[in-house]
């Protein structure tokens, strides 16, 4: 990182958004997306940054809330990846069947 002043900007960044989803402080949001979308060397963080402000409302709902969406992703997860052994092998009927019963 040394020699490459942008990584150590953009580690700098990341780590304070990483603290930031860790510590449950979506309240720092804004200040992050203002610090983030002044780098001028990092085209790609600014690009990020600029689309969390699309649904601001959220994603800091997202980062202060201690509730989550983990449960019900798992079982979606588990059910694509059912869907994909299953493809082009069988029928609708059989990948109920093996849903329900795994």
């Amino acid at each position: 990182m040394a020699n490459c002043p942008e990584l150590t900007t953009l580690a700098e960044h990341v780590r304070s958004f990483a603290h930031m989803l860790t510590n449950l402080q979506g309240d720092r949001l804004p200040e992050w997306i203002e610090a983030a979308s002044a780098t001028t060397e990092l085209p790609s963080l600014r690009h990020f940054a600029q689309h969390l402000l699309r649904d601001l409302d959220a994603v800091t709902a997202g980062l202060t809330l201690p509730w989550n969406s983990g449960v019900v992703e798992d079982h979606v997860n588990r059910i694509k990846m059912l869907k994909r052994q299953m493809f082009g092998r069988a029928g609708f009927e059989v990948l109920r069947k093996r849903v329900l019963l795994a």
